[in-house]
């Protein structure tokens, strides 16, 4: 057993042969049950105009079995604030949402840890937007603002090599478990690569030389994480390493190379349960041992899972 002697028996479980279930899409979950939802602020928008919605959606996955529920951080940034909503409320607002999170996490029926979320400060899959100095003081902030409340780390939709590299500097003197979830390109091809066009061989042999306790992919549909998980395992095999392997995909119709997060609506794609899970049974088979979902994975979905996981 992987030992983390700050966290619960019940969160060390994470070996290759058992499955954690992770939540599912919080922001998409939040428009779905109603809550105050519009671009450019997402899911921001409740945490600042009712808090209580973020709540309903943190208890929604955990009722469905979610045994990670991730923090609602992921809008406080610049991107999606503005500057001047960020410079004002950026980290008043993360640290919100993590005791909001943890406040579930306590009084759910089942052990639930909670996952402080580190999101890209410039949109996510715009590897071309990104800013290492700024980005740098950005996560920081995130980090200082969660860290009491959170278990763990999740460094979310990383896009490109200099992304996980800057996410490593912010998260080297943690004693928390960190795991980098990396978004993929939406093309099938025979090698995995993320949105920057660089390989996840090279990604995952970078991120090697940190302090890493998990490699995950998230926000991709959910054909390309069969060949990422296989590109990693030969990576780790070739540095005989076991570290946790994870999976949240999204239900997005592909995402295109030039795609405006906040301009457009990205369309989707009807993902039922049972096809997810068809999706996650295969990751499993290849090492995954971290299942959840991204945008638009509801708690029916991680309900499938979760009943799954206690055949």
């Amino acid at each position: 057993m992987i030992e983390w002697p700050h966290l619960n028996s019940y969160t060390q479980k994470t070996l290759m042969n058992t499955l954690t279930i992770l939540d599912g899409g919080m922001g998409r979950e939040l428009k779905r049950i109603g809550a105050p939802f519009s671009q450019p602020q997402w899911s921001a928008q409740a945490l600042i105009e009712a808090p209580h919605y973020v709540t309903q959606a943190h208890q929604n996955f955990i009722d469905a079995g979610a045994e990670i529920i991730t923090v609602n951080s992921y809008a406080c940034v610049p991107f999606h604030l503005g500057d001047t909503l960020y410079e004002q409320q950026g980290a008043a607002l993360a640290k919100q949402a993590a005791m909001l999170a943890k406040d579930v996490a306590k009084k759910a029926q089942h052990k639930v840890s909670v996952a402080g979320s580190l999101p890209p400060p410039f949109g996510s899959y715009r590897p071309d937007l990104f800013q290492a100095d700024r980005a740098t003081d950005i996560l920081q902030a995130l980090l200082v603002a969660q860290d009491e409340h959170v278990d763990l780390w999740l460094a979310e939709t990383i896009a490109s090599m200099e992304e996980a590299k800057v996410f490593a500097h912010v998260l080297k003197d943690t004693s928390k478990p960190c795991y980098y979830a990396f978004t993929l390109s939406d093309d099938i091809t025979e090698t995995a690569t993320l949105r920057s066009g660089e390989s996840v061989v090279e990604a995952i042999n970078a991120i090697l030389l940190e302090k890493v306790d998990g490699i995950f992919f998230n926000c991709s549909v959910p054909e390309v994480i069969e060949q990422a998980i296989r590109d990693t395992k030969t990576v780790l095999n070739e540095h005989d390493k076991e570290i946790t392997i994870g999976a949240f995909s999204n239900s997005f119709t592909p995402i295109p190379k030039n795609h405006q997060a906040n301009l457009s609506v990205q369309g989707y794609r009807d993902l039922s349960p049972e096809e997810y899970l068809a999706f996650a049974k295969q990751w499993h088979s290849l090492g995954a041992s971290i299942i959840g979902g991204c945008c638009g994975i509801q708690p029916s979905h991680i309900e499938a899972l979760t009943k799954w996981s206690k055949e």
